[in-house]
């Protein structure tokens, strides 16, 4: 689980901003940026809005502690959603700072399919290309929802991928 200190890190190395930069944008001395890091104090929540604004993430996302993976598991045939009643949802967090949100229907994705439609490039990096999307579907077809793919690459570059 990942505390609020260890967030504010990762979001502020995403930025590329130092601790310093991120205290001038607040106001507040560099010292207390470092003591919400190392989780020996929280900012007000005043601050913790601003928090969330810089890195253009929500305050739930921001202070909870809860784990935000959603494991895959398959659901019993009788469970089981229409594919015209489930999503493919797509986040992508660039090494850059880029963030993209993705929220496709899968009927959608199930059409282009049958016109020869494949991945798109996003903001020039081919980290979607590479997904077979014959093979999501057959996944999805036998059941599997939750997070079906994630990956990390050596350019900071974060992708998952889940069926809902």
């Amino acid at each position: 689980m990942k505390t609020l200190g260890t967030k504010i890190a990762e979001y502020r190395k995403l930025k590329k901003m130092t601790q310093e930069e991120l205290a001038s944008k607040l106001n507040v001395s560099s010292q207390a940026v470092s003591k919400w890091e190392n989780d020996l104090s929280i900012p007000d929540l005043p601050i913790l809005i601003e928090l969330s604004d810089i890195f253009n993430v929500s305050l739930d996302e921001l202070i909870r502690q809860k784990e935000d993976v959603e494991v895959a598991r398959v659901v019993e045939p009788q469970l089981r959603k229409s594919v015209d009643q489930m999503m493919l949802k797509v986040v992508i967090d660039s090494g850059d700072g880029d963030k993209v949100r993705l929220n496709l229907p899968l009927s959608l994705i199930k059409t282009g399919m049958e016109i020869g439609m494949s991945m798109p490039e996003i903001n020039g990096k081919a980290a979607l290309k590479g997904i077979d999307l014959e093979k999501v579907m057959k996944l999805v077809d036998q059941g599997l929802v939750g997070k079906l793919i994630e990956i990390e690459s050596a350019d900071g570059d974060h992708v998952e991928i889940f069926v809902e």
